[in-house]
């Protein structure tokens, strides 16, 4: 279990339907016991809910949109959406049965419930059951995501397919629904068909001043989660050079806004065996990230006020770095003795011709090694790793990279918070997660390779409140 950042007791948190009302977010998310194994392997869930004000402390109501019979549609309650209209609140979710494929019936399958309290819900059962148009994947349908189109009067539905080639052809697309009353629903076709990703998941679609955002969850490229602008709902849907918002091990997540704050909800995903040489798994610990826009329309990260300062009294350094190399590295150990939970700030900057620098953390200052966030200066790229790496890999790293404008004399306000297994990094609304399971020392350091690094502001702070 984390210290810091929402995981279950017994369970492992998975894809997040976010909702805010009375200044909260209702975080509706599923569960798995991993009871054998994770996922459609493993015990079928529902939704269940936990209530927060600053992703700290929740208020938990367990499993709320309860899963269906074993033989039911819903036997498994995949992702969807919550929203609010018509004096109700509305779910629109996925019903998965891992047992129909096999029986040529549809597995997956739109379907609804209402509620008059975020709490207690009803299915509609039959009513408002979306089954597979023709054309696309019966058994890759899901994630619906609903919202007033105030342009066109209308309740869009968008959700996550792909086409009927095979899921190892590159088809994946958002398709949509319209209606007038969230009862007859029409069929529009493709929202987004790009023919980049094999399959599209957990769709979220908001505007912020002029631009419109598309976000999707992708895990045949990258497997992160990517996002798309546009000033028009009918495209084009444009690419930033840096389209994500953090790495591999950051997944399905979306947002809602409460207030000024727009919150994105995704997980940091556990290890097999919780050895760092082995894949990720499906499912973890709730990591939120606020999100910001800005000024040429790009979306950047941090991390909540409330999650920052959560930590106990901060320490200040008393002196400030200056490393100097022209063939070689240098390191200085800013920190000792940080423990399993803590957060550093630190400003720096690089001069012209220095070749990398990196942070490193629960380092081992006998034998050097330790986790690192390295910056590749001339590739532009933010890469975690585990050093030395041998014998090779001492870490499956593939994945855990960010693109990141790399710039001399450019001043990189850097966050690092550190919750036991989990690290998580902000760099001018830059983010990468990783998860670290050896923990070789207690140190914390900076170096720089073959070049000029200065280092200022330190701040570290261990523990959170009491």
């Amino acid at each position: 279990m984390q210290k810091l950042y929402y995981q279950p007791e017994d369970h492992w948190f998975g894809d997040c339907m976010p909702f805010g009302h009375d200044g909260k977010f209702y975080v509706f998310h599923q569960r798995d016991t991993r009871n054998p194994k994770p996922l459609r392997e493993g015990q079928p869930f529902g939704w269940s809910l936990a209530i927060t004000d600053d992703f700290i402390h929740f208020e938990d109501y367990g499993e709320v949109l309860k899963r269906g019979a074993y033989e039911a549609q819903d036997q498994y309650i995949y992702a969807g959406s919550i929203f609010e209209a018509m004096g109700k609140f509305h779910a629109f979710y996925t019903g998965f049965n891992r047992e129909y494929e096999a029986q040529g019936k549809p597995s997956q399958v739109l379907m609804h419930a209402v509620s008059d309290d975020l709490i207690h819900w009803n299915k509609t059962e039959d009513k408002l059951r979306f089954t597979p148009q023709p054309g696309y994947d019966q058994n890759d349908w899901r994630d619906p995501f609903v919202f007033w189109n105030e342009e066109e009067k209308q309740y869009w539905l968008i959700l996550g397919a792909r086409k009927l080639n095979g899921k190892k052809m590159i088809n994946g697309c958002n398709v949509y629904f319209t209606s007038e009353d969230l009862e007859q629903w029409e069929f529009k076709g493709d929202f987004w068909a790009p023919g980049i990703f094999t399959m599209h998941e957990m769709p979220d679609l908001f505007k912020e001043g002029e631009w419109w955002y598309l976000l999707n969850s992708e895990y045949s490229d990258k497997k992160k989660i990517v996002y798309r602008m546009s000033k028009s709902l009918s495209g084009p849907w444009i690419a930033p050079v840096d389209d994500a918002f953090d790495g591999r091990a950051y997944y399905a997540g979306r947002t809602f806004k409460v207030g000024d704050q727009r919150i994105l909800f995704g997980w940091v995903p556990t290890r097999e065996e919780n050895d760092d040489r082995n894949q990720f798994q499906w499912g973890g610990v709730l990591v939120a990230h606020e999100v910001f826009q800005r000024e040429d329309g790009t979306l950047g990260v941090k991390a909540p006020d409330t999650v920052w300062k959560a930590f106990g009294s901060e320490e200040k350094a008393e002196q400030d770095w200056l490393l100097e190399t022209v063939d070689s590295r240098q390191e200085a150990v800013i920190g000792r003795r940080c423990g399993q939970l803590f957060r550093m700030e630190a400003d720096v900057t690089f001069e012209n011709g220095t070749r990398d620098f990196a942070v490193r953390l629960y380092e081992d200052e006998e034998t050097g090694t330790a986790y690192e966030f390295k910056f590749l200066v001339g590739e532009n790229r933010l890469v975690f790793e585990k050093t030395p790496n041998f014998p090779w890999p001492q870490c499956m790293n593939i994945g855990l990279e960010r693109t990141i404008a790399l710039n001399p004399g450019e001043n990189y306000n850097i966050r690092l918070i550190v919750d036991d297994t989990i690290a998580t990094i902000y760099v001018n609304g830059v983010a990468l997660n990783a998860r670290m399971y050896q923990k070789p020392g207690e140190s914390l350091a900076f170096n720089v390779t073959d070049g000029r690094l200065k280092i200022k502001n330190v701040t570290i702070a261990r523990g959170l409140k009491e």
